[in-house]
């Protein structure tokens, strides 16, 4: 299994930013997605999540101002960040699971600041 994002970098407050992961080594389609952020010295949070029927899930954070999808085809989810505040700022991560493991991402930053 291989994930890798992209899309992160610098934004101004209320900007936006999408961010990609590029999945690999599994069965795309029938896997739930999900994104996570990290702040240095804080503990992880669960963003957003996507299941293999489409469903989805927001943290109340990020809830009506991120859009996360998938494309199935592509073995690509998609987490698109509108209106980014300041305390977007943080590393964020791609992540799927199997019954045995949790796979991650090696991470992409994203910088809300003027």
């Amino acid at each position: 299994v291989q994930l890798v994002e992209s899309g992160g970098g610098l934004v101004q407050p209320g900007g936006s930013l999408r961010l990609s992961c590029a999945a690999s080594g599994f069965t795309f389609s029938s896997y739930a997605m999900g994104w996570a952020r990290q702040v240095p010295g804080k503990g992880l949070e669960w963003v957003s999540g996507i299941y293999s029927d489409g469903s989805t899930y927001y943290a109340d954070s990020v809830k009506g101002r991120f859009t996360i999808s998938r494309d199935n085809a592509k073995n690509t989810v998609y987490l698109q960040m509108n209106s980014l505040k300041p305390e977007d700022t943080a590393v964020y991560y791609c992540a799927t699971s199997d019954p045995l493991y949790d796979y991650w991402g090696q991470g992409t930053q994203v910088t809300v600041s003027s």
